[in-house]
């Protein structure tokens, strides 16, 4: 028995090890091929686009064929959001705070390319190339503390699953305005009816945030993605804010 035989099959065609050989013409079709035309359909039509017998037409294959590369539609996610995530960029920075920033902000702008990767169900912790990649990324920027692997793994989770929220939130929230209603305009309009509705005397503190100008509109020239990137901006300095005092009380 080899080292490989304790790796199950679906982590051995998610790293991409070679399957035993099967008998007969080689195959027309590979794992990649499977896995690039699923993430060709989810970029087009979203995740709910992606079906076994859509990926099967668009390879000209019957969907039976399929199995033969991934076991299941469950697989096949887990294997199109490891590809679609890609390799993490150079991350070049001074310190861990500008660190863990530039990787969340590379981390976001793929999300942002691809949302319907923040739709992708979560069955276990990181395990594909890819995402150990980003994972090996976080955590270089990390050992320039004395954090342990507790405390590093906390951080790399929180951070990822911010990432994750603010873009998927965002993304909703936009299918949900009317046509040609941009944020701003979105939140005006909420803060204005919610002031009508919402009293003193049963909401005293969150009537008197409707009442102040929070949710009036910014200037005419703010682009949604400006509004957005404010927004994301101020979750992750308080995560960071955060990762810093638990720095600073651990003396190190």
């Amino acid at each position: 028995m080899t080292s490989e035989d304790y790796v199950p099959a679906t982590l051995r065609r998610l790293w991409g090890m070679s399957e035993s050989s099967r008998l007969g013409r080689p195959a027309a079709l590979n794992v990649n091929l499977v896995v690039g035309a699923a993430v060709a359909i989810a970029d087009r039509d979203g995740l709910g686009g992606v079906t076994i017998p859509k990926v099967a037409q668009s390879l000209g294959v019957t969907g039976m064929s399929l199995y033969r590369y991934v076991g299941s539609k469950d697989e096949l996610l887990t294997l199109m959001a490891d590809a679609a995530l890609g390799v993490p960029p150079e991350m070049d920075t001074g310190g861990w705070r500008a660190g863990l920033c530039a990787w969340a902000l590379a981390q976001r702008a793929v999300f942002q390319r691809r949302p319907w990767l923040t739709r992708v169900p979560v069955s276990g912790p990181p395990s594909g190339p890819n995402q150990i990649a980003w994972m090996e990324a976080a955590l270089m920027i990390m050992s320039r503390t004395r954090l342990d692997w507790a405390h590093k793994v906390g951080i790399l989770s929180l951070i990822s699953g911010y990432v994750v929220q603010s873009v998927r939130q965002y993304d909703e929230l936009a299918q949900g305005r009317p046509d040609g209603q941009g944020q701003a305009d979105a939140e005006r309009d909420y803060g204005r009816a919610l002031v009508q509705l919402v009293t003193p005397e049963r909401f005293p503190e969150t009537a008197r945030l409707f009442s102040s100008t929070l949710f009036e509109a910014p200037p005419s020239d703010t682009t949604d993605s400006a509004v957005a990137d404010a927004d994301f901006a101020l979750g992750l300095e308080l995560i960071l804010d955060g990762v810093a005092v638990r720095i600073e009380h651990s003396g190190i």
